[in-house]
């Protein structure tokens, strides 16, 4: 059975008002046709909405139980109205974002709210990848936009700008490891002893390359590793200090702790919609100089 969406509204209307004649005045309609549109809709529903034995219609018991219900109506057909005016504007529907763990900022978990309050009825998708992995993501357009630790190069359909933040990387070790005894470490050392090593689901490693090695595509999984003394591993800095600071030593090893860039990266050939224009743009609000 299909209402009409200017009767439900009436109805709400005149019971939120206490009257016909005020929900006509505030819809700029005559109180006849407020009081044909609900007696057409209680016809049609087949109940009663009001009590008209009062000297003002007042709301009937199963007016009450179905005002919310009517009201949850014309709710969601003004979301469905906004969703299509912000798609006929350029609003993508779902946004997709990869976020490299080596990205640690406060600016993306604060204007996730901002995002949320701009764009209510976006579908957001927040994965983590690394590397290679996160560019062979936005190339596919299994996501719109990622952050990732600076690459030496990029295909050319691939977009990139720095961002303001940047990432420390460090080599550590459980504290029962035994390169975790010496004050400092050389190269020699840690070709040694195990390195517990990011591996994307795309990086080759050449056969003269390895050494003594297990890997993952997650820093997490590298964290826990490290952690149980399978070996040492170079990690962010700051997903040590929060998950393990009191776990692990950092090595003073020659070149390490090391700075990463980081660089927004998107399809060129597809671009970005107005929702992930926006996030782009406030990760580069504050980009660097080059």
């Amino acid at each position: 059975m299909t209402h009409s969406l200017d009767a439900l509204l009436m109805f709400v209307e005149a019971a939120t008002l206490g009257s016909f004649s005020a929900a006509a005045r505030k819809l700029n309609k005559q109180q006849s046709t407020v009081s044909e549109a609900i007696a057409n809709l209680e016809i049609d529903l087949g109940v009663t909405l009001f009590d008209r034995s009062t000297r003002r219609p007042t709301l009937s018991e199963h007016g009450y139980a179905l005002l919310a219900h009517a009201q949850q109506v014309l709710d969601a057909t003004d979301r469905l109205n906004r969703s299509a005016q912000r798609l006929a504007g350029g609003l993508e529907a779902q946004l997709s974002f990869a976020l490299s763990d080596t990205y640690q900022s406060d600016v993306f978990e604060k204007n996730l709210e901002e995002l949320e309050r701009r764009y209510p009825d976006l579908e957001l998708e927040c994965m983590i990848a690394e590397d290679e992995d996160a560019v062979a993501l936005v190339q596919s357009g299994r996501v719109q936009l990622a952050l990732v630790a600076a690459q030496q190069s990029y295909p050319q359909d691939i977009g990139f700008e720095t961002i303001a933040s940047q990432s420390e990387i460090g080599l550590y070790v459980s504290k029962s490891h035994v390169l975790a005894q010496h004050a400092s470490v050389s190269g020699d050392m840690l070709r040694a002893t195990r390195e517990l090593r990011l591996k994307t689901y795309r990086d080759d490693v050449r056969p003269d390359q390895r050494g003594i090695r297990w890997s993952s595509s997650s820093y997490l999984i590298l964290l826990e590793m490290t952690e149980l003394g399978f070996g040492w591993a170079a990690l962010p800095r700051w997903i040590v200090q929060r998950f393990a600071a009191a776990e692990l030593m950092e090595l003073n090893a020659p070149g390490w702790p090391r700075r990463i860039q980081v660089h927004a990266i998107w399809s060129r050939q597809r671009g970005l919609g107005q929702a992930g224009n926006w996030l782009r743009d406030i990760f580069l609000a504050h980009a660097p100089s080059a």
